[in-house]
């Protein structure tokens, strides 16, 4: 048999499910997920190999406008890196919220006019819809904005149609050695997913109440074996912030970090002994310097 490999874009605006849907394809957690939009910030990929068939999936940060309150290097960075894995890929899957069409959908969208590589439409949350019958009409109206590759309703949460989704995928993947082991999920390494895992804890408990100039990086991760001992520092800009993110009694960071920690064991497959920290670093988010210096990097 012929072996195929190819590289496929998740792309949309903030917080319509590209990171669920990854997760989901991949039948495992490689992208954190939030309610709050832009949670992811980095391109993320995840390797799923099936007999002869290698896909390699690109999950990235939410396209969205710049404006007064999005206007940081940070918001630039994540707008270079959704618009940079769109490069050389062989299919892109682009998503949107159920019946809604945005400015901002518009805008990736826009982004698409000179990709030439095939893009799927994908419909997400459709189980939400209370109106099932708005579906049809709505199909035929998004259908005229550009010359899709398919359209294909699905829930990425459930799994609905998301098996439709792959098959679609399959047919652009070109013949080509595998680039990556069949056993190998993601290029990130275990060091990012603990960061991340507690930058996600951090962004579900807050809610609105901490602002986006919140990260994490990892001061010590030694693998012992059976225990995994891991130093996190979560850097804020202002005092404000670090006060909100202990607590009250330094309830708050033992909670997140709890939270965090079960979850790492999880992924880990291994004991964690999880340290954190919170440190003001002021002007972080909007200072290109920092930020490569904290991994935010488009290499």
């Amino acid at each position: 048999m012929t072996q195929r490999c190819g590289f496929v874009a998740i792309i949309g605006r903030p917080n319509v499910g590209k990171s669920t849907l990854m997760n989901r394809i991949l039948g495992q957690k490689i992208s954190i997920t939030s309610r709050r939009p832009q949670t992811t910030r980095h391109q993320v990929m995840g390797i799923k190999t099936e007999g002869d068939d290698q896909f390699i999936y690109v999950d990235t940060p939410g396209m969205h406008i710049m404006s007064k309150d999005r206007n940081k290097a940070i918001n630039r960075f994540m707008n270079q890196a959704a618009t940079h894995a769109l490069r050389d890929v062989n299919c892109v899957v682009l998503i949107i919220d159920r019946t809604r069409w945005t400015a901002e959908d518009q805008a990736v969208l826009d982004k698409l006019t000179h990709v030439k590589a095939p893009v799927v439409l994908a419909i997400n949350k459709v189980d939400w819809l209370e109106d099932k019958a708005a579906l049809l009409p709505w199909l035929e109206e998004v259908g005229a904005k550009r010359d899709f590759a398919a359209i294909l309703p699905l829930s990425a949460k459930h799994g609905t149609n998301v098996d439709a989704l792959e098959e679609e995928v399959a047919k652009h993947l070109p013949e080509s050695i595998h680039f990556f082991p069949e056993d190998q999920v993601t290029n990130k390494s275990q060091r990012f997913l603990a960061a991340e895992l507690v930058r996600e804890k951090v962004m579900r408990q807050l809610g609105d109440e901490l602002p986006y100039q919140m990260t994490v990086e990892i001061e010590e991760f030694r693998d012992e074996g059976r225990v995994i001992h891991i130093s996190a520092l979560m850097l804020v800009e202002r005092p404000g912030q670090k006060k909100i993110l202990i607590g009250e009694n330094g309830d708050r960071i033992k909670k997140i970090g709890r939270e965090a920690r079960l979850e790492m064991e999880s992924a880990l497959g291994a004991k964690v002994m999880l340290n954190l920290w919170v440190k003001v670093k002021r002007g972080w988010s909007d200072d290109d310097r920092a930020l490569k210096s904290l991994g935010y990097d488009l290499d």
